[in-house]
């Protein structure tokens, strides 16, 4: 692979597998259309509510992370089953890790969500 020469065609190439890869968790996760449907709420809400760049910055990472740690949480669960379709308790904990990981960025997201939210909420009923 090192000795593969930079080309065109294979950089889009890899674009078109990449986002073939979105279509599929997309298409086939259910908690990432649950993730794409609030991160289309939080982001009409941010323009609406008019946040400042930092708090666009901050939810858009944090959406960037929770579809990064989506995708890589599909990922494992799909090459563990592959690997062994069969009930194994060190694949169960692996695939136990991977959505640990999905669980720890929500939970950091909706924070932040309510961190840049909760104020103006607060606000809007005072």
């Amino acid at each position: 692979m090192k000795d593969k020469k930079f080309s065109i065609k294979s950089r889009l190439h890899s674009f078109k597998a990449a986002f073939n890869g979105l279509k599929i968790v997309v298409s086939k996760e259910h908690n990432a259309r649950i993730h794409t449907v609030v991160a289309t709420l939080v982001i009409i809400a941010g323009w609406w509510a008019g946040i400042s760049k930092t708090e666009w910055i901050a939810l858009l990472l944090c959406i960037g992370f929770l579809f990064a740690m989506e995708l890589f949480n599909t990922a494992i669960e799909y090459l563990a089953d592959h690997v062994t379709p069969d009930q194994h308790e060190q694949i169960r904990e692996v695939k136990d890790l991977a959505a640990a990981g999905v669980l720890v960025a929500a939970i950091i997201t909706a924070i932040t969500g309510a961190i840049v939210f909760l104020p103006r909420i607060l606000s809007a009923f005072k």
